[in-house]
């Protein structure tokens, strides 16, 4: 599957908005909001909410956490336009977007894009945690520290082993705002 191209606007506030909009929601349901994108690909947009429990999620509890989040966005109504709402659970590449799931998953494998002020534009290897407002990974045998603001896309990468062992017992959460440990 090819990435959409990358927006010429900054859609991280964005995001960091509806995550706030939409975690108290799923919360109250039971789950934890790991995720949100809107993409624009071949000019549709789509709202992706990624949900998590430990366990995991099935199919018929997702369309309950998409009735919810849809009546929360025709009240709000945060995104002007049209757009397709997807709610799904992380999968195996799940995504990390706040600064704690860096520190929630160290040890673990990612994919890191960068933006174009980095000096390269993709970094995989193994989270070592947060220092600061950067993310420590280790990749090519070398330790390297990326400024949050630089990463435009980060993904675990796990093996099915590891992602089986998530769903029955998630690393804890470092704090309720997602914020650095």
């Amino acid at each position: 599957m090819s990435e959409s191209p990358r927006p010429t606007t900054d859609i991280r506030p964005i995001q960091a908005q509806l995550f706030a909009l939409f975690e108290p929601v799923a919360v109250s349901l039971g789950y934890e909001l790991v995720a949100v994108e809107l993409t624009n690909t071949f000019g549709r947009r789509t709202l992706r909410v990624s949900v998590d429990r430990p366990g995991g999620v099935i199919m018929n509890e997702l369309a309950r956490v998409s009735h919810a989040l849809s009546a929360l966005l025709d009240v709000e109504d945060p995104i002007s336009g049209a757009y397709d709402l997807e709610v799904s659970s992380p999968g195996i590449e799940r995504p990390l977007q706040r600064p704690a799931d860096f520190a929630k998953f160290s040890g673990y494998r990612a994919r890191l894009r960068l933006d174009g002020t980095a000096s390269r534009r993709q970094i995989t290897g193994r989270l070592k945690g947060l220092d600061g407002d950067a993310v420590l990974i280790e990749a090519d045998g070398q330790p390297h520290t990326i400024p949050l603001a630089q990463i435009v896309r980060a993904q675990l990468q796990l093996t099915l082993d590891e992602y089986a062992s998530l769903a029955e017992s998630p690393p804890p959460r470092h704090d309720p705002d997602g914020g650095s440990p």
